[in-house]
């Protein structure tokens, strides 16, 4: 009986500090806007840089490592040749 009696208390009491909290307009209160993230605008006149390798069978023979696309990449719609390109091609 005991614990049903303490357990009730602690219950009450946690009820009365949540509507405490949120009477006095902790739910209205907002963040602070994050800034905007702005990408670099992309001129068809910046220069190439060569590509580090040919294709995903010299990457993966040269390092020993598979290919792997980014979660963005496959998000984005991407093949895995159009994501190789853009991390190590001539993009």
């Amino acid at each position: 009986m005991k614990d049903n009696n303490l357990l009730n208390k602690l219950c009450n009491l946690i009820d009365k500090a949540f509507n405490t909290h949120y009477k006095n307009g902790a739910e209205t209160q907002t963040r602070a806007p994050e800034p905007e993230l702005k990408l670099a605008p992309v001129s068809e006149e910046q220069p190439k840089t060569p590509a580090l390798y040919e294709s995903i069978e010299e990457y993966t023979a040269t390092t020993g490592k598979r290919f792997r696309m980014t979660k963005d990449q496959k998000e984005l719609g991407m093949t895995r040749e159009e994501a190789f390109k853009l991390t190590y091609g001539e993009y």
